[in-house]
């Protein structure tokens, strides 16, 4: 559902200085391979490339000219990941730049794998045990000027608010029926997402981990959207993730109380009810199905909770 094969540019698409200053971050001559990943939906580059002495890494790489959004989330990137632990589980930052054009992140290539889908009971256990590691490496947040859970989710959790205002002819009659009620849970969600000091990925899902070959061991990748709030809500979102994909969240909902995974699951509902019904923004054009999809895996489960 997160296939960018069509969009995405490649190594070769990047001008010859910025190549160069990236090759230079990693050392070892010049790229001599670079192959494209899959995932995720940023029309930069997302390659692994390897240079003519070996080294390998992982790159980044995006302009304004092709999608403002993915530049700005860039740069929000390298803020997050340049003051992250090493005793966190994450790919280390080997470097970045960003020239007012270009955003680069050159980043440890990782040798693994996304979890697969539905997820596994081994890979589940690895990414909760990633998790608790998360946690206690960064509690307190180690990176400063970032906003709280509750403000990056703010304007997400008040969809609920512009889809009653206006309620769309093909909205589920269930939802439809419990506007108001929604609306209520998503604001009780952003109450309970202003507390806390622990540093969160805030966008845990299966294509944002990756299990490694050697150990089995998880390393969380992607940090665009970190914010200051509870030690819960990476394992919160990990659960709905695994509920998407058919499997059985519990273990990832140990400790959190079932009034506040449900309030959370209404605001995202209404986030993907609203979002999934908008045009595709500039160069990411698998966005929506993606967000519809979400939509239609939660339902059921908010129903049910509610």
């Amino acid at each position: 559902m997160t296939d960018t094969a069509n969009t995405r540019i490649g190594w070769l698409d990047l001008p010859a200085a910025v190549r160069a200053r990236i090759e230079a971050i990693i050392g070892g001559g010049r790229v001599a391979e670079a192959v494209s990943q899959r995932g995720g939906f940023s029309p930069g580059t997302a390659d692994r490339v390897r240079t003519e002495t070996g080294r390998r890494a992982f790159v980044k790489a995006v302009c304004p000219a092709i999608n403002v959004r993915s530049a700005e989330l860039a740069r929000m990137e390298i803020h997050v990941s340049g003051a992250l632990p090493r005793t966190a589980p994450v790919p280390e930052l080997l470097g970045a730049f960003d020239d007012g054009d270009w955003v680069v992140l050159v980043l440890e290539d990782v040798d693994g794998a996304q979890p697969r889908t539905p997820w596994v009971e081994a890979e589940f256990d690895a990414a909760l045990a990633a998790l608790a590691e998360l946690a206690d490496a960064v509690t307190p947040s180690p990176v400063g000027g970032l906003p709280t859970t509750a403000e990056r989710l703010a304007d997400d959790f008040a969809a609920w608010e512009i889809v009653a205002a206006d309620p769309p002819a093909d909205l589920d009659p269930w939802l439809a029926e419990r506007l108001t009620e929604l609306c209520a849970a998503a604001k009780r969600s952003l109450d309970v997402l202003g507390t806390g000091n622990t540093l969160a990925h805030c966008d845990i899902r299966a294509d944002n981990l990756l299990v490694r070959r050697d150990d089995g061991r998880v390393v969380i990748v992607d940090w665009p959207w970190g914010a200051i709030g509870p030690e819960w809500l990476d394992r919160l979102l990990l659960g709905i993730n695994v509920r998407v994909h058919g499997g059985d969240p519990a273990r990832a909902l140990t400790g959190i109380e079932p009034d506040v995974v449900t309030d959370f699951l209404a605001g995202l509902v209404g986030y993907f009810e609203y979002v999934g019904r908008l045009p595709p923004p500039p160069a990411i054009p698998t966005v929506r199905a993606f967000q519809r999809w979400q939509a239609e895996a939660l339902r059921p489960w908010l129903r049910d909770r509610l």
